[in-house]
């Protein structure tokens, strides 16, 4: 007998049928059929499983994993039939299809497991999945900063701190410290894979199954490291959603960053960059202008990322031990932040790559020999005097250049001589761009040699970040 009155998985119990608005409002499968392939595979491994306890015969596992098959099929061509099925959750859908297809036959694969640990274990496959994508994107990112950061060796800079101009840094050093917190999201979003890699099932509902199924047996039928530890954690673990929304979160932070300052760099004020045309706007009103609106959008989608995973920790917060149906709300942001990112960085990674630095302006601003101060005090104590001795002097020879309205490395050494008697004629040649970088050659610094080993290391860890982690942690 294949027909039923009810074709939900719980309606037994109930004698009434749901309040339509409430029952609309408790539907998920507008935004979970997204883990339809994950539970398809799922499936196919439970029907095995069921037939390792006697529950299917081989000849019905055959059949199960066909209809399996061309579930997966249908679904990739006719979006009509995923719209119109009346499912209640992707669950739902592929034992109302498997029915359809299998008639009772479609009933049994259910046999030992629940919803709670289905949806948790397709979850964890996405998250896995979906962490790889975005790595492949950041690498992708990772290697236009490289190519500018060779293109641009030779050009030097003013860095900044507190927006104010500090010391001569180069170009390709201030792209190598972007680079840098994007390969930190690397990392984090590996962690959020392995997270996320520790198959629930088996776990039931929240006490485990009553069959003696092989819950390893599963575990590497779909890809997974190990089993989860509790049954009763593993159903109500979301902590790899949060490792997953925490990197995103990050990445968007960082590209957020990135964006800044473009924004800034862009402006007529810096002239730092010159937008790409492929990655900018111009206005409806002002013929003239060019606008850096790809920047703009990524640092305004970045609080929708922020807001995802706050959202999460906010129904985490609290929540009794078990499955709760609050847990429902777990994907639709995460799913929507994942999206966000991962063209995000796409954009940025095009973005980088079409730049082009304004060499003129940058080296202008590089050369203001406010910048040198600091390369004046470590004059000072190469010459015997502690630096904080050092630092007032060079403060003291500012305050008078400010005085003479010159810039102070016009100030003749008899000045010098008569607020230090340290200067010498040799400070003439202490002072420049170039001996300002040439000096920072410790590891991780602005020196040219310094900055070309950096990118050859980034290099090399980029590679076997490729080759090692890949799309499964």
């Amino acid at each position: 007998m294949t027909d039923r009155k009810d074709d939900r998985l719980w309606g037994g119990r109930f004698e009434r049928a749901p309040n339509e608005q409430f029952d609309a409002f408790q539907r998920s499968f507008a935004f979970d059929r997204r883990l339809l392939p994950y539970e398809l595979a799922v499936d196919r491994a439970w029907a095995k499983t069921l037939q390792g306890v006697g529950i299917l015969e081989a000849t019905e596992v055959k059949q199960t994993l066909a209809a399996l098959d061309k579930i997966a099929e249908r679904a990739k061509t006719d979006r009509a039939w995923l719209d119109a099925s009346g499912a209640e959750d992707v669950h739902h859908f592929v034992e109302k299809a498997l029915v359809e297809e299998l008639g009772a036959l479609g009933w049994k694969l259910h046999t030992g497991r629940s919803r709670n640990e289905l949806v948790a274990t397709d979850f964890r496959l996405f998250v896995i999945d979906a962490a790889a994508e975005v790595q492949r994107g950041l690498e992708a990112l990772l290697n236009a900063f490289l190519l500018q950061a060779k293109a641009n060796l030779s050009v030097p800079m003013a860095g900044m701190t507190h927006m104010q101009h500090a010391q001569p840094i180069l170009l390709s050093h201030f792209l190598m410290a972007h680079a840098e917190a994007f390969t930190r999201d690397i990392t984090r979003l590996y962690a959020a894979a392995k997270s996320a890699d520790a198959c629930p099932m088996g776990s039931g509902a929240l006490a485990g199954c009553s069959f003696a199924i092989d819950r390893q047996a599963i575990a590497r039928e779909l890809g997974f490291s190990r089993i989860t530890a509790n049954s009763l954690d593993a159903v109500s673990d979301r902590d790899f959603a949060l490792d997953y929304l925490f990197a995103l979160t990050g990445i968007a932070t960082h590209l957020s960053r990135l964006a800044e300052d473009f924004v800034i760099f862009a402006s007529q004020e810096f002239s730092y960059v010159i937008l790409p045309d492929e990655y900018s706007t111009g206005s409806s009103l002002m013929p003239q202008k060019k606008n850096p609106d790809a920047w703009e959008l990524i640092r305004g989608k970045t609080g929708r990322i922020t807001g995802a995973l706050v959202a999460l920790l906010t129904t985490l917060k609290a929540l009794p031990t078990g499955y709760q149906r609050d847990l429902q709300e777990d994907k639709e942001a995460l799913f929507t932040a994942h999206d966000q990112v991962a063209e995000m960085v796409l954009v940025a990674s095009g973005a980088v790559a079409a730049m082009k630095f304004n060499e003129e302006k940058l080296r202008s601003t590089a050369v203001n020999p406010a910048l040198l101060a600091t390369e004046a005090a470590d004059y000072l104590v190469r010459k015997g005097i502690p630096f904080r001795q050092a630092h007032d002097i060079i403060g003291k020879v500012l305050r008078e250049a400010e005085k003479q309205n010159i810039s102070w490395t016009l100030l003749p050494l008899e000045t010098l001589k008569k607020i230090s008697p340290a200067f010498e004629a040799d400070i003439t040649n202490s002072l420049s761009v170039d001996v300002a970088l040439a000096a920072k050659k410790v590891p991780g610094g602005t020196a040219p040699e310094a900055v070309r080993t950096a990118i050859a290391d980034l290099e090399r860890r980029l590679n076997k970040t490729v080759t090692t982690q890949g799309a499964k942690p």
